[in-house]
């Protein structure tokens, strides 16, 4: 037997069949936690995998983790999961399939035969079966009960007929999404939406239908009108291109806001644990895995558009260039959002992460957030808004 699994079993992690294991050279000796339990064929691979206590690997079908951080009692039941995070209750059904740089946080769970790939959930939100969700970001909800949810067969499309992929989509966003007390997003079944878009809180998406534009009215039933039959010329040159970068930039400011979270408050409790600290660590990863593909997903677009410049139409160049002129103004906060967005002390800032922490730390996560005040999260919603303000406005120069 493997040393390491043995030492695995005289500390308290649950093995009921030792020998079907794999476990990789480079996994550390103290990657799974006690009353962690992995069922038969499971595999660890990766110098930063991480197993919290209580998390349960393949129950209903053999696992494969590689680089993965898992907090504490999170349900990975079969499938194959690379380089993502799973916070505390997490969990997901048999045949999934997760690629790098996905956040599934506290109580986010997936039924079976799900994909993932740079997907954020934010708490409590639930997938149903057969979805095909990259490439964005779902917030909304108040509880397990009061959720967002995708239903089955649904799928994020983000791939375009002319070969780029600067279709990120934001399902609410991250300065009121945090603060857990929105009404959820419901994406229904059999159903789809072709990135990017943005999408408010309350939206509810009848099922069977593809949503092409952004959603801007809170609360609102959407059923899109049907696209009629047609043969039509198609051309690769992009026409109108400002509601992929206005949405592309949007995520990116989101994004930054969300590792500002992660860097001030989310830091105050997570580096308490080992798990914690893990999932900490591999959560800053996966934002920089993810702000580094949407900035060369944009970047392609830009060149394709400066490429076709010459053969377009007065009207076309002129919307093309304020385009351009906006992303290049912006690029260079947005690919590497500078320190000071989340460093420098500011009032609202101060006054949410005073109310944070004076909230009961025995609490779980999403507990201490309903725990503070709502004026004091309204100050935390205010502070992050301002960081996406920041990033996604081309400042006024003399």
């Amino acid at each position: 037997m493997n040393d390491i699994i043995q030492h695995w079993l005289d500390h308290g992690v649950i093995i009921p069949a030792p020998q079907t294991l794999e476990i990789a050279p480079d996994v550390p000796e103290d990657a799974v936690e006690p009353g962690a339990i992995l069922h038969a064929g499971t595999k660890l691979s990766g110098a930063s995998v991480h197993v919290g206590t209580g998390s349960e690997l393949g129950r209903e079908a053999p696992v494969a983790i590689e680089d993965c951080q898992l907090g504490a009692k999170v349900a990975l039941k079969g499938g194959y999961f690379q380089k993502s995070v799973f916070l505390d209750g997490a969990a997901m059904g048999y045949g999934a399939h997760v690629r790098e740089g996905s956040l599934l946080e506290e109580g986010a769970e997936l039924a079976h035969t799900v994909g993932l790939k740079q997907t954020i959930f934010f708490p409590f939100a639930v997938g149903g079966s057969l979805i095909n969700f990259c490439d964005a970001l779902l917030s909304g909800g108040t509880s397990r009960k009061v959720h967002s949810e995708i239903g089955s067969s649904f799928i994020h499309f983000n791939y375009t007929p002319r070969g780029d992929k600067a279709t990120a989509s934001l399902f609410g966003d991250v300065p009121r999404g945090v603060m857990l007390d929105q009404p959820p997003i419901f994406l229904g079944g059999q159903g789809g939406v072709v990135g990017p878009v943005c999408v408010e809180f309350g939206t509810v998406l009848a099922a069977g239908n593809i949503l092409r534009r952004d959603v801007e009215k809170p609360n609102q039933l959407v059923i899109p009108p049907a696209v009629p039959a047609a043969t039509l010329p198609f051309s690769r040159s992009y026409r109108s291109t400002t509601r992929i970068f206005r949405d592309c930039i949007h995520y990116l400011a989101n994004l930054a806001a969300l590792e500002a979270w992660y860097r001030v408050v989310r830091q105050t409790f997570m580096l308490a644990t080992p798990s914690g600290a893990a999932c900490h660590a591999g959560a800053l990863r996966a934002l920089a895995v993810i702000r580094k593909e949407r900035v060369k997903r944009l970047d392609a677009v830009a060149e394709a558009l400066r490429a076709q410049t010459a053969d377009e139409p007065p009207a076309i160049a002129q919307a093309h260039a304020a385009d351009l002129a906006r992303w290049e103004a912006l690029r260079p906060r947005l690919a590497t959002p500078p320190a000071e967005l989340w460093e420098a002390a500011s009032p609202e800032r101060d006054a949410f992460l005073q109310a944070f922490v004076a909230t009961d730390a025995t609490l779980s996560y999403p507990d201490r957030i309903h725990a503070v005040s709502a004026p004091a999260r309204a100050q935390g919603t205010a502070w992050l808004q301002g960081i996406v303000d920041q990033l996604s406005t081309v400042l006024k120069t003399n």
